[in-house]
């Protein structure tokens, strides 16, 4: 008798309560050895959206951003 055969004779003997928990942990453990998928950059992400930002624009934004915030004078 195969593993498969030996688990799903065992299964057939549960409660439909149980077999959705054995079911469930099936899943959980198919997940976790799945290969996890790589991220992706913010520009991978916006590359459909046409969007083009160049470090000069990100250094105007992060100065008026901090304009105002309080700086100790000392």
């Amino acid at each position: 008798m195969s593993i498969e055969e030996a688990i799903l004779e065992r299964v057939r003997g549960l409660a439909p309560d149980r077999q959705k928990e054995v079911l469930d942990f099936a899943e959980f453990l198919q997940y976790r050895t799945d290969v996890p998928r790589p991220l992706l950059s913010m520009r991978g992400l916006c590359a459909d959206l046409g969007v083009s930002v160049s470090e000069q624009d990100i250094a105007a934004e992060r100065l008026e951003m901090w304009k105002n915030f309080p700086r100790d004078e000392g």
